[in-house]
């Protein structure tokens, strides 16, 4: 696969979501009220996928999380290639806790800072999922997008995502491909996960633990730099040149 940025010019990221509250119930009215609306037309454009006696209140838990507007970021992880003794290495670092507002306002200055014209953000679904979940909730929180997220306007080639889902797709939208998957058949290894994304809401809510969860995000930055390594015909990074910044 042929593909054009430089390895040290991508800035590699994901994100960690669960609901507003711990319960729809600690909601606003006006908001459980929204919720109660989705949930029925999302039950009536698809009954086969929700169980009769799962209500409202069920599948905000389970589902709100992944809604800018029913949601919030809990972190965003974050990695970048640099060459050191001939080597490829990796620095990670997290954004995390249960003060979006500042996580946010944190990341927003990494990339004011960071992200030049010739930089670009990967992920694995960024384009359908990340990128659109950060900049909604930047609005929400007040923060200003910092230019590379603000793509009103711009012309395709001047958008800088680069998404390893879609380059996996090569034209074909027919299937989604799961980051796990990939790492599986391009035999990359990965350390076994003590959690899922459908466990990131209870290990916040439930066991207040921000770093498992920044740990398992970390997981997934890496797993994406080293399947666009893949995918470029280039080594891995080998895991004793991977960094990670302090929480």
């Amino acid at each position: 696969m042929s593909v054009s940025p430089k390895i040290d010019k991508i800035l590699f990221l994901d994100i960690e979501t669960v609901p507003q509250t711990a319960a729809l119930s600690e909601m606003t009215a006006e908001l459980q009220h929204l919720w109660e609306e989705k949930f029925d037309a999302q039950k009536r454009r698809m009954p086969d996928r929700y169980s009769d006696d799962l209500d409202a209140s069920g599948a905000f838990s389970k589902e709100a999380g992944i809604y800018a507007e029913f949601g919030r970021i809990v972190c965003i992880s974050v990695g970048m290639v640099y060459g050191k003794n001939g080597e490829s290495h990796f620095r990670l670092k997290s954004f995390a806790g249960e003060d979006e507002k500042a996580l946010l306002t944190d990341f927003a200055t990494l990339l004011n800072k960071t992200i030049s014209p010739e930089h670009n953000l990967c992920g694995h679904n960024i384009k359908e999922f990340d990128v659109p979940y950060i900049a909604r909730r930047m609005l929400i929180n007040g923060i200003a997008l910092p230019d590379v997220l603000n793509i009103a306007g711009k012309k395709p080639w001047e958008v800088r995502f680069l998404d390893t889902l879609e380059l996996w797709r090569f034209g074909d939208y027919k299937n989604y491909t799961s980051l796990k998957l990939l790492t599986a058949v391009f035999g990359i290894p990965t350390p076994k996960d003590d959690i899922d994304g459908s466990q990131v809401a209870s290990v916040f809510y439930e066991e207040n633990n921000i770093d498992r969860i920044a740990t398992y995000c970390e997981k997934d930055v890496l797993a994406t730099a080293q399947l666009y390594h893949r995918f470029c015909g280039l080594p891995l990074i080998d895991n004793n040149n991977v960094e990670i910044a302090s929480r």
